[in-house]
């Protein structure tokens, strides 16, 4: 078959893996698996996952811990049918969907379930993939408990502590019948990533492909201690007044302003002692937007986070897009994602670039991102899961902090307004506006 290409290369047209997760509850296994989806569809490869407790959830909304009790038949039947329907889904998706990467999100905690997944879905030609996630740090499982009573579909409007109470004794159930994989030397032939501790120590065993490869390096790099990233537009620049795209220009006097006000709105946000590290891009209206925040802050300059290239437009309004090229500025609106300016880049170009910026981010504690707006939508996109449709047309506004924080069900947004005017630089389809508000209802 002909070798298909996509943001991590040339890869086989019938790859097909399962990327099966195991481990005990709360060691981060939702988190991991939402961030591997979210992270191979940003590079547009088709991903999925299958959340068994989603299935199960059917039968039994908010079951108490007495239900994964190994001695009750019932629970287990349910449980049972619930793996079962997911895997079934997931085999459908792959045959009729065109589905590349399937991430079965459950505990698969036994080798008896293990040897199920791997048999069902092995008979279909699909490469099966552990990963397993294995904790026994007490404040991060804690920290991991605390997060899913307050975010997890179980236990929606019920009391946080009696909430976190039934969640630990739960994992007292699976610890009963848990095995890590190969503990016993019998898995060998397994295909299998074994994360530590929040990757303070990994084991890697019979990786076979380019992808499966990819896939790993990514969760090696991934750590699911709790953090935040923080993202924000240069103030407004002297281009931004006439409506010109791209260039180097220097901040307006209101982009100005708002550089001195961004330390105010970091500390709201952040804090006074949380440590921060500041990323710019290498153009002057990043770079003089960062320059009022705390000195003990370290700041790096990254060239991948400078603006989309505009190619031959760089520098035009829109209007003089169309009139000087307008075949180019139609084809654009109709596909914004994957159209490349003349001498330029499209937005599937800067994900690509992006790339190294987010494998960085997720083995980093907390970032403030200072870029421009086609980089933070593309950064966003990762975190928010937009589609490459949505992507381009994100409102992000100026002078608007923007706070990102990953949970095992989602990620949650805040955002700190400077209330300092600045035009808008955000354009709907066929407009030629140098300055346009965005829908009322889209956007951060």
């Amino acid at each position: 078959m002909a070798p298909r290409m996509n943001g991590v290369g040339i890869m086989p047209e019938d790859t097909r893996i399962c990327v099966v997760m195991v481990g005990l509850p709360a060691r981060g296994k939702s988190y991991i698996a939402q961030k591997a989806q979210r992270y191979l569809k940003w590079l547009s490869i088709p991903a999925k996952t299958f959340n068994v407790g989603n299935y199960r959830r059917n039968d039994a909304p908010h079951p108490s811990a007495d239900f994964f009790d190994t001695n009750n038949p019932e629970g287990e039947r349910k449980r049972r049918a619930a793996a079962e329907a997911a895997v079934s889904d997931m085999l459908k998706w792959f045959k009729e969907e065109g589905g590349v990467v399937g991430i079965l999100d459950a505990t698969n905690s036994t080798k008896e379930r293990r040897k199920w997944v791997l048999d069902k879905v092995g008979r279909e030609g699909i490469e099966v993939l552990f990963v397993e996630s294995k904790c026994d740090d007490e404040e991060l499982i804690m920290a991991n408990i605390r997060d899913v009573k307050t975010s997890s579909p179980d236990y929606v409007g019920q009391d946080p502590e009696k909430a976190a109470q039934d969640f630990r004794e739960r994992i007292r159930h699976y610890e009963k019948v848990y095995k890590s994989i190969n503990e016993d030397g019998d898995e060998d032939d397994l295909t299998y990533l074994k994360i530590m501790n929040v990757g303070r120590k990994v084991f890697i065993n019979r990786i076979q492909d380019y992808l499966q490869s990819r896939i790993v390096y990514f969760l090696m790099n991934l750590h699911i201690r709790p953090r935040s990233v923080w993202l924000s537009r240069h103030g407004e620049s002297v281009l931004n007044l006439e409506g010109r795209i791209g260039g180097d220009s220097e901040l307006s006097h209101r982009g100005e302003e708002y550089a001195r006000k961004l330390p105010e709105l970091v500390r709201e946000s952040v804090g006074d002692d949380r440590p921060l590290t500041v990323w710019t891009s290498t153009l002057k209206r990043t770079i003089a937007t960062a320059r009022y925040l705390p000195k003990h802050y370290n700041q790096l300059q990254w060239k991948a986070l400078d603006e989309l290239d505009a190619g031959v437009c760089d520098g035009m309004t829109y209007q003089e897009i169309a009139d000087r090229y307008p075949e180019d500025f139609q084809a654009r609106d109709e596909d914004k994602y994957n159209y490349r300016y003349r001498g330029g880049e499209s937005y599937r170009d800067v994900v690509i670039r992006l790339e190294p910026i987010i494998m960085e981010l997720e083995r980093s504690e907390d970032i403030l991102i200072i870029s421009h707006q086609a980089v933070i939508r593309c950064i966003y996109a990762y975190f928010m899961q937009k589609s490459q449709e949505e992507s381009p047309w994100v409102p992000v506004p100026l002078h608007t902090l923007i706070k990102l924080t990953p949970r095992a069900y989602g990620t949650e947004v805040q955002t700190y307004k400077a209330n300092i005017k600045a035009v808008s630089t955000w354009r709907g389809k066929g407009s030629t506006a140098k300055h346009e508000d965005p829908a009322p209802d889209g956007g951060i």
